[in-house]
């Protein structure tokens, strides 16, 4: 039994096959280690001097003394619209999304894309040259006697091709081309041994009579376009005016932002006002009861001198908090409200630093910004029916979409033109010449084929060519798919621009009872202060005539504070709820002294210009068209570039630098 056993693990172990070491094997960790360490991009430094050599950060422990910088909003608006290349808001959206951002040269990114910019539409109308040139020599047997020598062929062929060729708006294309070879071969029948010119000059026009003809397919689409891709100058236009759009509502954006950080600044301080003197009364009021605990008097009991202790304590805190502050989410744009619901965050420091952010200023600085305006409370009435029209009309995203529109009606419209065949009619002229030499300049009297240009200014050798080139897909399958994808597109944009319409609208509802809201409120708030102080008054006073208790003081202290912090609460909100309609409507950039204008064009390109326009023959009306283009944009709305009104660069504002006044 035992010998089986050891035959039967002999014949297992002889029929197992040996793998071969890989070297898939190897110790691959060193390389692992070297793929995926973390490496940083040389060149930029990592941060500049500025930034890094400001001073530290203002904190509640800090007791140097306070120099006040006591600023407008227009002030701040200009700060902010000078120093800001970037749209930033509050959330941090450049550091998370940087793409998304967007920035003063997003129009010109735009309007310089190489690829889908303007000048990259109008390229294709370019002319363009073009050259080859190439040097070939033929050494072989062929199975033929007569060619060569006897079947044994030698050949020297160079040839030069130039040609320039123009595209115009109406998809035709014109070529001018020069054709010049040598040749020198080994054929016994040649007239010139040493070798041989020709020259030939050929004019060639292209122009298609349906399938990508015309001059407004060619304008939409541009030349050579395929179904569904569409870089026309209009749609190129548009893409810029869209940029224009989306660089409008940042802008928008930034101002709503700048007045958002500016009334969160103003809130802040009034609530360390009221704080600060919330925290003195109550310490007043911790004082005499604890004067009187000390002497064993009546009103000066255990527990009433710990409840007196502890409310000044509370306001200690609040106090320490409506300096500091926390980081929390403030007032900013969307963040209940397209332009910004007022949140009321304490913290006169990290409302400051958020201010300092968005005006392009250091973070910290010797001096502390303070708000100088006050919130406007007069009552402000709009017309529902003006104020609903206007919105319709200036909201910059209906504006982006109606863009957008614009883009897919025109690709609708272009891409009816793949249902058709392709027609081309084509047609060639070609003057050649034949010679010894290329050019002989003492020619004259020479035999007749002395030199190839010679022979072609004779005009002898005349070549032409006409005729007309036809393809057509069986089915129409792209084309049709074509057509279907844009009337989806286009009727997916209508349907979003209806939407946004009514988002709009709504919007703008919730803004106008939102004003008439914080209004009413104002008014309440402004008459409960009026009778919290009244109340805390008489309490005080029946107090000190052992009239009253104790702990009503106490509560009445809390709620005149808390009256007071609502008072300037309601006044902040007013304030963003008549802002929040202008921005619904869309002429918030109005609304804060904000206008957009194209910066002043250099000297020289003005005066290269009127040269330019004054050198220029005005060229006949040539109608290409069987009917009148479509009518892209309307014009500007109201620009200062379009009043004629002069554009000047504005210098930022100079710091009015006030003493402390706390």
């Amino acid at each position: 039994m035992i010998g089986i056993l050891l035959s039967a693990l002999a014949l297992a172990s002889g029929c197992l096959s040996q793998k071969p070491p890989s070297p898939l094997d190897s110790n691959l960790d060193g390389y692992r280690w070297v793929a995926t360490q973390i490496e940083y991009p040389s060149g930029e430094p990592p941060a500049s001097d500025d930034l890094i050599g400001m001073e530290a950060p203002r904190s509640i422990s800090d007791s140097s003394q306070v120099e006040y910088w006591d600023l407008t909003l227009q002030e701040a608006i200009r700060l902010a619209l000078y120093h800001s290349r970037v749209m930033l808001d509050l959330g941090g959206t450049v550091l998370r999304v940087p793409e998304s951002v967007p920035t003063s040269f997003g129009p010109a990114v735009q309007e310089t894309d190489p690829q889908y910019g303007v000048q990259a539409a109008l390229s294709a109308f370019d002319a363009s040259l073009s050259s080859s040139l190439f040097f070939e020599n033929t050494d072989r047997r062929v199975n033929n006697r007569f060619v060569g020598n006897l079947g044994y062929f030698q050949q020297d062929f160079d040839i030069n091709q130039t040609q320039i060729t123009k595209r115009s708006a109406t998809g035709s294309q014109f070529t001018v081309r020069q054709y010049v070879d040598f040749d020198k071969n080994n054929n016994l029948g040649n007239e010139f041994p040493g070798g041989v010119w020709n020259v030939y000059y050929e004019g060639e026009v292209r122009h298609p009579l349906l399938q990508g003809g015309g001059l407004e397919f060619n304008r939409i689409a541009g030349p050579g376009a395929q179904p569904g891709v569409f870089n026309g100058v209009l749609i190129a236009r548009i893409r810029t005016d869209v940029s224009l759009a989306d660089f409008q509502a940042g802008l928008r954006d930034l101002v709503s932002n700048v007045e958002n950080a500016y009334w969160d600044l103003y809130f802040a301080y009034r609530n360390l006002d009221t704080r600060i003197k919330a925290r003195d009364t109550a310490l007043d009021t911790w004082r005499r009861v604890n004067a009187l605990y000390r002497a064993g008097r009546r009103g000066g009991e255990a527990e009433k001198e710990a409840q007196a202790r502890e409310q000044y304590f509370r306001f200690e805190e609040d106090v320490q908090n409506a300096l500091a502050g926390r980081p929390l989410e403030g007032t900013r744009t969307n963040n209940g409200s397209s332009p910004g619901t007022f949140r009321g965050i304490p913290g006169v420091y990290i409302n400051e630093r958020n201010l300092r952010l968005l005006l392009g200023l250091k973070a910290n600085d010797t001096r502390l910004i303070r708000p100088a305006d006050e919130p406007p409370v007069s009552p402000v009435a709009f017309e529902w029916n003006t104020i609903a029209r206007e919105a319709l009309v200036q909201r910059e995203e209906l504006r982006r979409q109606r863009w957008v529109i614009k883009a897919r009606e025109l690709e609708w419209h272009a891409a009816k033109n793949y249902l058709l065949p392709n027609l081309d009619v084509v047609g060639r002229y070609r003057f050649r010449g034949f010679g010894e030499d290329l050019l002989d300049p003492s020619g004259e009297g020479k035999q007749r084929f002395d030199n190839a240009y010679m022979d072609l200014t004779s005009g002898d050798f005349q070549e032409w060519q006409a005729g007309l080139e036809f393809s057509v897909p069986i089915g129409y399958r792209q084309g049709h798919a074509g057509v279907r994808n844009a009337e989806l597109r286009l009727t997916q944009a209508r349907s979003v621009l209806r939407e946004q319409e009514r988002q709009v609208i709504h919007n703008l509802s919730n803004a106008i009872s939102d004003l008439d809201r914080s209004y009413a409120v104002l008014q309440t708030d402004i008459n409960r202060l009026m009778a919290a102080g009244h109340q805390l008054a008489a309490l005080q006073a029946a107090y000190e005539a052992d009239k009253a208790d104790f702990y009503v003081v106490l509560d009445a202290q809390r709620r005149y504070a808390e009256a007071e912090d609502r008072y300037y609460q309601s006044r902040v909100e007013y304030a963003l709820a008549l802002r929040n309609v202008y921005f619904e409507k869309g002429n918030l950039l109005d609304y804060c002294g904000v206008e957009l204008a194209e910066g002043p064009w250099p000297e020289k390109a003005d005066r290269d210009a009127a040269e330019r326009e004054h050198s220029r023959l005005a060229p006949a009306p040539v109608d290409y068209r069987f009917r009148p283009p479509v009518i892209v944009s309307d014009g500007p709305r109201g620009s200062a570039g379009t009043r004629g009104l002069p554009v000047d660069t504005v210098p930022p504002p100079t710091p009015q630098v006030k003493p402390n006044h706390r």
